[in-house]
């Protein structure tokens, strides 16, 4: 079913906004019969366009929904803070475009950030009690671009705590300040993380972009088991000033959404050099690039895609699924290769202690960046407030903010032989190696086994994943919704060599197109 007949199929969804003044205004009674199921970028810029709406209508209308939604009703929780100069900016841009001004297809579209993304005017707290009600210094620079961009911050999202790093049993989507994220689609099922609330926010329609962050499955997990999509771009296309670290190897942010074309409008706007991140001055980096104009019906015609599916035979259902994936990139016109590896297992070993090293330095000097004044100044004073807090280590432990205290420098022989070994397995004895033997044009995986039932006793149960290689070689990847395990969505991989972000964007919506996958989570269709 075509996704414009699909929406207009579900006039049930219209949500019914409550407001507390018993006559309400013109301005109120319009936002009050808005649908926001599945509304996209260019549906909202339509509206605007025709002055169905104005910006404060629609913003006011997605705050209403977060609290019909994820507040109350089924109760997602996943929003840990909510902007309270949202109105007043929407207003604000409602007298841009009065007078004529439009700063571009984000000019007033509602998004949620990750909170582990600093913002000057709201807390940063990456989910923890230790950092609740810390208020950075300024924006991160990838804020800044959003806000430059005219997108509304709606507030932020809640996550895996400290980016799903610091111990087992971890569950995802659990943080000791937000709480328990639930997925849209069946609640007693897990989000996957760590961008959780960011991925379960999109796919119950409570914005219309996230912003996520990852180190390996951070985006690509939640977005893959909430039926979104989401793409984790090259390390060094998005600044990760102001975000709160675990890997300065592997780190980066990137959008999620429920639609190819609303990622790649917003991936645009992230994309940016910044004199503070020197992953974003490197050589070889490319900037200026219009991301939407990748989005061809056509993007699969005469491409090689190498198939990676190491993973067959953990999940039977998920196999059944990829291969009729695989079916629909045939019929699209790609030409199929299989692939036996991609990087020697050892890699990972390899990458995990960069993380711990990198994990050390990167939260001491975030600690440091906030001031004098910081609630936490340094990683030893962060495990010591969890082993005195009542909630933090109720779920799982802390060891790996332990195992990282007990690093050493970025410059010993440990860490430098770790990151070597690392880069050259995954790029070029990696990815590189395969997509240059192949002359491929990406490669494809399942994103992920379909969402387990959320456990804080004995934390997740993952079923399979394949973020790995493009995670440690910092390299781009999309996940994009390939089909349905009952009720529950899975999603399709597409990766391949640094900066190449336009070419799987390309096929990333080629296949969407063509199989259009997407929908809304059942509780939102009845």
């Amino acid at each position: 079913m075509k996704r414009r007949q699909f929406f207009m199929e579900t006039s049930a969804t219209l949500i019914a906004l409550h407001w507390q003044s018993c006559q309400p205004s013109r301005s109120q009674m319009k936002a009050t019969a808005l649908n926001l199921s599945e509304l996209t970028i260019d549906n909202i810029q339509g509206l605007l366009k025709e002055k169905s709406i104005t910006i404060e209508q629609l913003i006011q209308a997605y705050l209403e929904r977060i609290e019909e939604i994820d507040t109350n009703g089924p109760s997602i929780n996943s929003i840990i803070h909510i902007n309270e100069q949202a109105l007043e900016i929407a207003r604000a841009l409602d007298k841009e475009r009065a007078a004529g001004k439009s700063r571009g297809p984000l000019h007033g579209i509602p998004v949620l950030l990750k909170d582990n993304i600093d913002t000057k005017d709201m807390p940063t707290t990456a989910g923890s009690r230790a950092l609740a009600g810390s208020m950075p210094p300024d924006d991160s620079h990838l804020v800044m671009r959003l806000k430059e961009a005219g997108a509304v911050i709606l507030g932020k999202a809640n996550l895996s705590e400290w980016a799903n790093f610091r111990g087992e049993p971890s569950t995802s989507g659990w943080s000791g300040l937000g709480g328990l994220t639930k997925n849209p689609y069946v609640l007693d099922r897990n989000t996957c993380g760590s961008s959780a609330g960011s991925g379960a926010a999109v796919a119950a329609n409570l914005c219309v972009i996230a912003i996520g962050t990852e180190t390996n499955g951070s985006i690509v997990c939640p977005s893959q088991t909430c039926g979104i999509v989401g793409i984790k771009p090259t390390v060094g296309l998005v600044s990760r000033d102001g975000i709160i670290p675990i890997s300065s190897t592997q780190d980066t942010a990137g959008p999620m959404a429920r639609t190819v074309t609303d990622a790649a409008i917003c991936l645009t706007a992230l994309a940016g050099r910044d004199r503070s991140d020197t992953k974003t001055l490197q050589e070889g980096a490319t900037f200026g690039i219009d991301y939407s104009s990748f989005l061809k019906r056509d993007g699969l015609t005469g491409k090689r895609l190498g198939v990676y599916h190491s993973s067959r035979g953990n999940h039977p259902k998920v196999d059944r699924v990829f291969d009729k994936a695989l079916e629909d990139l045939r019929a699209g016109g790609v030409e199929l290769i299989e692939l036996d590896a991609i990087m020697d297992s050892s890699v990972r070993r390899h990458s995990f202690n960069i993380m711990l090293f990198e994990y050390k330095e990167g939260l001491n000097s975030y600690f440091q960046s906030l001031g004098p004044d910081a609630k936490i100044s340094s990683l030893e004073e962060l495990i010591e407030f969890n082993e005195r807090d009542e909630i933090e280590l109720e779920h799982h432990d802390q060891v790996y903010l332990k195992s990282a205290l007990e690093k050493g420098s970025l410059e010993s022989d440990e860490y430098l032989d770790s990151l070597s070994k690392a880069m050259k397995g995954s790029r070029a004895d990696g990815i590189d190696r395969v997509m240059d033997e192949h002359q491929l044009d990406g490669i494809v995986s399942p994103s992920g086994g379909p969402a387990w039932k959320t456990d804080l006793t004995n934390g997740d149960h993952f079923s399979l994943g394949s973020s790995s290689a493009a995670a440690i070689s910092g390299y781009p990847n999309i996940t994009v919704p390939m089909g349905f395990v009952n009720e529950l969505p899975v999603g399709i991989s597409i990766y391949g060599k640094a900066w190449s972000e336009g070419q799987l964007i390309e096929i990333a919506y080629g296949f969407e197109q063509k199989t259009q996958h997407r929908q809304a989570p059942k509780f939102l269709r009845s």
